[in-house]
């Protein structure tokens, strides 16, 4: 069976369109595997890193996307836990070993064998794609296609990401950056009863923070209304660390969200450290991270803003995206 895909041969500036629209074999579902009939792929952050570059790909023709949304079209041997037709979700974390010492304490996203989507495997920019049925999430049905996609990166990474800032109901949170992850991370606060303040440059991220509900908006020179007792830096610039830990209250925490990030400017150990403040990596999410926050989400429920492209417009999505032009996430139609 063959499969329309973009895929990435040689990493390269996004502007000069990296990612070609190929045609291939659909992959066979292994062992325990089950081959997924692709519907949607959210455009993730992580997707302009290998496309290009930043994240070396780890074979020499890759297919991004892990925000996969599809049906299930055939099990593999063995394969048991979901039927044809079963709405599932594909997400970054596809695969770990199981028996390492992070994997039995619970640390399963710190697993060195760890194996990721559109990365060490080919992803969801393309109609099929195949996944380990343990590492697939039964999706909510009252949650649509387009819109659920987001979830799967952006959406658990920010979940992952909120309670490693330590967020806690009826305080004070900032994000720093106001895109996919972070539109999603500020309805679970304010679900919480936190007060929200948002830092972000753009104008259209701007008006789309007010529209979810922050309680201030403004850039990350500024000092926000208040002390932080946490923060989240969701843009992939070093540089925003040294404000953001300068505007977090004794005690605060800043989370680094994001798997890439810009150098960090020499830090201050009195101005931006002293009185307990700390600052924490993000590195991926573990299945029950993405298990609770899909339940929450269908809970709440989250919306999520979504921009629609089709799949061979998948070069134009990332260029968006860079350049922070997307209001949400954007979406690739393939199904």
């Amino acid at each position: 069976m063959r499969m329309k895909a973009a895929a990435v041969y040689q990493p390269a500036p996004i502007e000069t369109n990296p990612l070609r629209m190929v045609e291939l074999d659909a992959p066979e579902p292994n062992q325990g595997e089950i081959l997924v009939r692709v519907l949607a792929c959210g455009v993730c952050r992580t997707d302009l890193h290998v496309s290009e570059g930043d994240l070396p790909p780890r074979h020499p023709r890759m297919v991004p996307g892990h925000e996969v949304v599809g049906v299930v079209e055939r099990c593999g041997a063995g394969a048991r836990r979901f039927k044809r037709g079963d709405r599932v979700g594909i997400a970054w974390l596809r695969e770990t070993c199981g028996i390492c010492v992070y994997c039995l304490r619970g640390s399963e996203n710190l697993c060195p064998n760890a194996r990721f989507t559109g990365w060490d495997h080919d992803g969801g920019y393309a109609e099929f794609a195949a996944v380990r049925e343990d590492f697939a999430y039964a999706l909510p049905e009252q949650l649509g296609v387009e819109e659920t996609a987001p979830l799967l990166c952006a959406g658990i990474i920010g979940y992952r990401a909120l309670r490693r800032a330590a967020v806690r109901p009826d305080t004070t949170v900032g994000l720093y950056g106001f895109g996919g992850s972070a539109h999603i991370a500020l309805q679970v606060a304010k679900y919480w009863g936190c007060r929200v303040y948002v830092m972000t440059r753009g104008g259209t991220h701007r008006e789309h923070a007010k529209e979810l509900g922050a309680d201030w908006v403004g850039t990350a020179q500024e000092r926000p209304p208040r002390p932080l007792d946490s923060a989240i830096l969701f843009a992939p610039a070093g540089d925003l660390v040294p404000p953001a830990l300068q505007a977090l209250d004794q005690g605060g925490i800043l989370a680094v969200a994001g798997i890439y990030l810009s150098p960090i400017p020499a830090l201050d150990y009195e101005r931006h450290l002293f009185h307990e403040k700390e600052l924490r990596s993000v590195t991926a999410n573990t299945r029950a991270d993405g298990q609770e926050f899909l339940q929450l989400a269908a809970t709440i429920p989250i919306r999520t803003t979504t921009l629609p492209f089709g799949l061979d417009q998948a070069n134009q999505a990332l260029q968006m995206l860079k350049h922070d032009q997307l209001k949400g996430a954007g979406v690739l139609r393939i199904g």
